[in-house]
């Protein structure tokens, strides 16, 4: 049971989209990603002093780290957390915060879209958690690189390569020009996005490992590919400084071309940008994220029923994580 006392802690983070420079930022590259309004949220409830009838041989509720979630339900005590296929992530992040913990908790984690779509659930989730462990501890809201800086050793040590830069919209929002130094550029400007999910997607950690060793066996042809990305971000910030949609569309048609000799593209995912780059309201489009399947995004709103595949229309919001009374 929950006591009327019991310390509540609401907070959100919005998913993303990889824009320009994927597998480039993990060489020095900036990258281009945009917050999207999609969010997930997470409310904590800390246990604090309960008064709960069980019988000794049971963990007392004010020892207890409980999850709930669409994904499913976690339970433990607090020095026994296990893994889970479900929650990694969030178990990871409450992991590097167990010495500042004080008593049990429950999460109540809610989301606007489905894990199984590359908008970026994981990195939304992870700095939400986070955020709110971070709040409930400091009593104060975490400064943005705390919480990026904490949320980035969380990818780590669960996927073992990341960038981080999925997590720099999730917690700073908008568009973020990123780069691993960390390196934050925050760009304001409202941008309507379709995207398109292929059926499928290839785990990230596989398609960075797939990548790698292509460029092991041409390391000339791939750091000319990282040179265009960077060029290509660094131009794009540019031109979405000044609303230049039309160029910042070219400037994604040219890296689309820039993915598919990566070696990421797939028939799926030409088809799919090949649909965005023809539709008369999409200032140009490609891949979004690492490849080989998830998605494509195209700037602009396109109706694409003649596809069968999932479409969404979103768009690039402003808001980072969020923290509630």
């Amino acid at each position: 049971m929950r006591m009327a006392g019991d310390a509540v802690i609401k907070t959100s983070a919005p998913g993303s989209l990889m824009l320009l420079g994927e597998h480039a930022v993990l060489h020095g590259s900036r990258a281009l990603v945009g917050a999207i309004n999609r969010r997930i949220e997470v409310e904590l409830f800390s246990h604090g002093h309960v008064d709960t009838e069980c019988d000794s041989q049971r963990p007392s509720l004010e020892d207890l780290v409980i999850i709930h979630s669409s994904l499913g339900d976690y339970q433990a005590p607090l020095n026994e957390l296990g893994d889970h296929p479900n929650f990694r992530f969030v178990l990871q992040a409450i992991k590097q915060h167990l010495d500042a913990i004080p008593s049990g908790f429950e999460l109540k984690i809610t989301s606007e879209f489905s894990a199984d779509i590359g908008f970026g659930s994981s990195a939304a989730v992870t700095v939400a958690v986070h955020a709110a462990l971070m709040h409930w501890l400091l009593g104060v809201e975490p400064e943005n690189e705390a919480l990026f800086k904490q949320a980035l050793e969380t990818v780590l040590a669960v996927q073992g390569r990341g960038s981080g830069s999925d997590l720099a919209a999730s917690v700073y929002g908008g568009i973020v020009g990123f780069t691993t130094d960390p390196d934050f550029i925050p760009i304001e400007v409202s941008i309507p996005l379709t995207a398109v999910y292929c059926g499928y997607k290839t785990p990230t950690p596989d398609v960075i490992l797939r990548v790698e060793q292509l460029k092991a066996t041409d390391p000339q042809k791939y750091e000319r590919i990282y040179f265009d990305i960077n060029a290509s971000a660094e131009m794009a910030i540019a031109l979405l400084a000044k609303h230049d949609f039309p160029g910042f569309g070219k400037i994604l048609n040219r890296n689309q071309e820039l993915m598919d000799e990566m070696g990421v593209n797939t028939p799926e995912l030409q088809e799919i940008v090949e649909a965005l780059q023809n539709a008369p309201d999409i200032f140009g489009a490609k891949i979004s994220g690492s490849g080989m399947g998830d998605c494509a995004v195209g700037i602009g709103y396109a109706d694409l029923s003649t596809l069968e595949y999932p479409v969404y229309h979103l768009e690039i919001t402003p808001a980072g994580c969020q923290y509630y009374e």
